[in-house]
């Protein structure tokens, strides 16, 4: 019988896995500041990037020093933003958003991916309609459903939604409405555990059992390529 990781080689992964978070989160940080300047107050997108950068602990001078090279105070690489659409197995749809210094290597990348796996990249429109850009404030499990409500009605919010797998309360704003909802509720004492816009399936699809691994496996090699950003999906696969 094969013995198990070992705490060393856990932490290692664990490593890789942070170190991965905090190359997409700085791209994130850059192309915000590059495309709507370096100050937080006045750019909402790059102060949602600052805040998830801050929320797993990304030292300040590393923050500062990506909106810098992004603006020009500092030397950089310029990145730039490209979007995929494909089809998993079963049909499932996926979207892709890569922030890259190549073009080159992430087409080859995903493409590559996307066939290795199971699925075919799509045409562009083929399968964006299919999702919707929205807001999302999310607050564990324990949270005051009540309080969270009224509060997020109070102050102009979609909708609020409670996930029963885990007991997770969502409040969902427009693109355009979040900064404001998310000040609002703040302001109200109710800073969410994690905040950003981001992009959801109108209708999930269910994926057949004999298709689930290569579904996830699709999704989660995407998810590992240096370029990408983001996977969307709206595959409907069983908790792990």
């Amino acid at each position: 019988m094969g013995r198990g990781p070992t705490v060393a080689g856990r932490k290692n992964a664990q490593d890789a896995k942070r170190g991965q978070a905090f190359t997409k989160l700085v791209r994130e940080i850059m192309v915000a500041a590059r495309a709507g300047g370096g100050d937080v107050n006045g750019n909402a997108r790059l102060r949602t990037a600052v805040d998830k950068a801050m929320a797993v602990s990304m030292p300040k001078d590393n923050i500062e020093r990506a909106i810098k090279k992004a603006t020009g105070e500092l030397e950089g690489v310029v990145y730039e933003e490209l979007h995929f659409e494909g089809y998993a197995a079963g049909g499932v749809a996926v979207l892709v958003e890569c922030v890259t210094d190549n073009r080159q290597r992430a087409v080859s990348e995903v493409r590559h991916t996307f066939a290795k796996y199971g699925g075919n990249l799509g045409t562009d429109g083929s399968v964006a309609y299919l999702f919707k850009r929205i807001g999302v404030l999310s607050y564990a499990a324990g949270a005051d459903e009540d309080k969270i409500t009224d509060a997020a009605i109070e102050v102009g919010a979609e909708d609020v939604k409670v996930w029963p797998e885990d007991g997770q309360i969502d409040v969902i704003t427009t693109p355009d409405s979040f900064e404001t909802v998310r000040d609002a509720m703040e302001k109200a004492g109710l800073k969410p555990d994690h905040a950003e816009v981001t992009m959801r399936a109108e209708l999930d699809v269910p994926v057949a059992a004999d298709q689930v691994q290569a579904v996830q496996e699709l999704l989660d090699r995407l998810d590992e390529l240096d370029d990408v950003q983001n996977v969307y999906s709206n595959a409907d696969l069983p908790a792990a």
